[in-house]
C-alpha cells in the first residue's frame, strides 16, 4: 500500500477518538495521544500511532485499566512515589513532570519513581519536557524480558531505555535517547512479518547461538549494545526502574504486544537536578564553553539532530503515514475523529508538547 500524508490535527484526533471508543478515560486518551503523535513527528514511529492497536489490545484483554488515575505520594521534599494503577504510562509521567520542577528548584535535586506502569514511549520526549524549564533530566525504565546477561540464554533483561536532557544556551535541549538493544525487538518483527532475515549480530536462538532467523531470535533473546558493557548497564536500570520503584522485572513482566498474562507493571524512574544551584551559578556558562568547542568540530552531529529535522519537516508537511495504519486508526476511531477546541495540536511549546490550543 501507498503512504498517506495526514495533518498533525487529524492524527491526534483520530487516536483520541479511538482510545475514547475503547472506553478509555478523555484525560488519559488525551495524553495517550498527546505523546504518540510527538513521537511521530520526530521521526520515532515505533512509539507512536501504531501503538494504538497493541494498547486496543490491552484495554480489551484487561491489561490496561483504561480509567485509572494516577497518583502521588510525598516520600520527602526531593521524592515523590507515583501508582499509574495499571493505566497507560502517559498520565502518569505528567504527574512526575509537573510535580519535579517545584521540588528540584527547592531541593537541587528531586526523584520520582513510577509504579503499575506500562510502555512509556519515547523516553526522550518527557525528559525533553524538563530541561525546556531549565533543569536536568534523566529517566530510566524497565520493559518485558527480550536480553539475556551476557553469557546466559534466557532472556532475563529487557531493552530498558535511558534518557538524558540538558538545556543549550540559545538552542534547543541536548536530548539523548536510547535503548540498550542493538535492535528494537519491532525491527525483527518486522522482519517475520515480511519473510526476511535479520542482520548478524541482533540476536541469539533459544541455545544462545548467533540467528539470523527472525523467528529464531524471538524465541531467544536481543544482543545488547557494546556487548558485555551494555549488559551490566541494562542490569542496572533493571535495579534503578524497577526495584527502585517496586515494580515487576522484566522476566516478570508481560508483553507488550500481545494479550498474555496479566499488566506488566513495569516502572520508571525520573530524577531532575538544578543544574546552576549545584554548581554554584557556574553550569550555563560550562554548557557554552561545552557547545562552542563541540561545533568547533564541522563533522560532528549531536544527538537528536535528526529528531529536530523530522521535526521541522512535520510542521511544515504533516505526518506520513502507511495507508495500512491510517486504515486501522479510522476502523479504530469508528468515524472521523471528534474535533474540539482543546485537543488540536501544533507546534511543540515550551513544555515540550505538541501544542495549539491544548489544556
Amino acid at each position: 500500500m501507498s503512504d498517506a500524508v495526514v495533518s498533525i490535527d487529524e492524527a491526534f484526533n483520530l487516536a483520541f477518538q479511538a482510545l475514547l471508543n475503547l472506553g478509555v478515560s478523555d484525560a488519559m486518551a488525551r495524553s495517550t495521544a498527546k505523546a504518540l503523535v510527538a513521537a511521530e513527528i520526530d521521526g520515532q514511529a515505533g512509539h507512536g500511532l501504531a501503538r494504538v492497536a497493541p494498547y486496543a489490545l490491552h484495554v480489551r484483554c484487561g491489561k490496561v485499566n483504561p480509567t485509572a488515575v494516577a497518583t502521588a505520594t510525598v516520600l520527602s521534599p526531593a521524592a515523590i512515589a507515583i501508582d499509574a494503577h495499571g493505566g497507560l504510562a502517559y498520565p502518569a509521567i505528567d504527574l512526575a513532570i509537573e510535580r519535579l520542577p517545584a521540588m528540584a528548584q527547592q531541593n537541587i535535586i528531586a526523584v520520582a519513581a513510577i509504579r503499575h506502569s506500562h510502555h512509556f514511549g519515547q523516553a526522550g520526549a518527557h525528559v525533553e519536557r524538563l530541561a525546556n524549564q531549565g533543569l536536568v533530566a534523566l529517566m530510566f525504565g524497565n520493559t518485558p524480558s527480550a536480553m539475556s546477561l551476557w553469557g546466559g540464554t534466557q532472556p532475563l533483561l529487557g531493552t530498558n531505555p535511558l534518557a538524558f536532557a540538558c538545556p543549550q544556551p540559545d538552542a534547543d535541549p541536548l536530548v539523548i535517547d536510547l535503548a540498550l538493544s542493538v535492535a528494537a525487538r519491532g525491527k525483527i518483527q518486522a522482519a517475520r512479518k515480511n519473510h526476511a532475515p535479520i542482520p548478524e549480530g541482533w540476536a541469539l536462538d533459544a541455545q544462545g547461538n548467533p540467528t539470523t532467523d527472525p523467528e529464531r531470535a524471538l524465541q531467544g533473546s536481543l544482543l545488547p549494545i557494546g556487548g558485555p558493557k551494555g549488559a551490566a548497564l541494562a542490569l542496572m536500570i533493571e535495579i534503578l526502574a524497577a526495584a527502585l520503584t517496586n515494580s515487576q522485572f522484566a522476566f516478570e513482566a508481560s508483553s507488550f504486544f500481545d494479550d498474555a498474562g496479566g499488566p506488566p507493571h513495569v516502572g520508571q524512574l525520573l530524577i531532575v537536578i538544578d543544574g546552576e544551584r549545584l554548581s554554584q551559578g557556574g553550569f550555563t556558562a560550562r554548557l557554552r564553553a561545552l557547545f562552542e568547542a563541540v561545533a568547533s568540530d564541522a563533522g560532528v552531529r549531536l544527538p537528536g539532530s535528526k529528531r529536530l529535522r523530522c521535526r521541522a519537516r512535520a510542521r511544515a508537511q504533516g505526518l506520513t503515514l502507511s495507508q495500512s495504519l491510517l486504515n486501522d486508526l479510522r476502523q479504530l476511531a469508528g468515524s472521523p475523529a471528534r474535533v474540539s477546541d482543546s485537543n488540536a495540536v501544533g507546534a511543540r511549546g515550551a513544555d515540550g508538547l505538541v501544542n495549539g490550543p491544548v489544556d
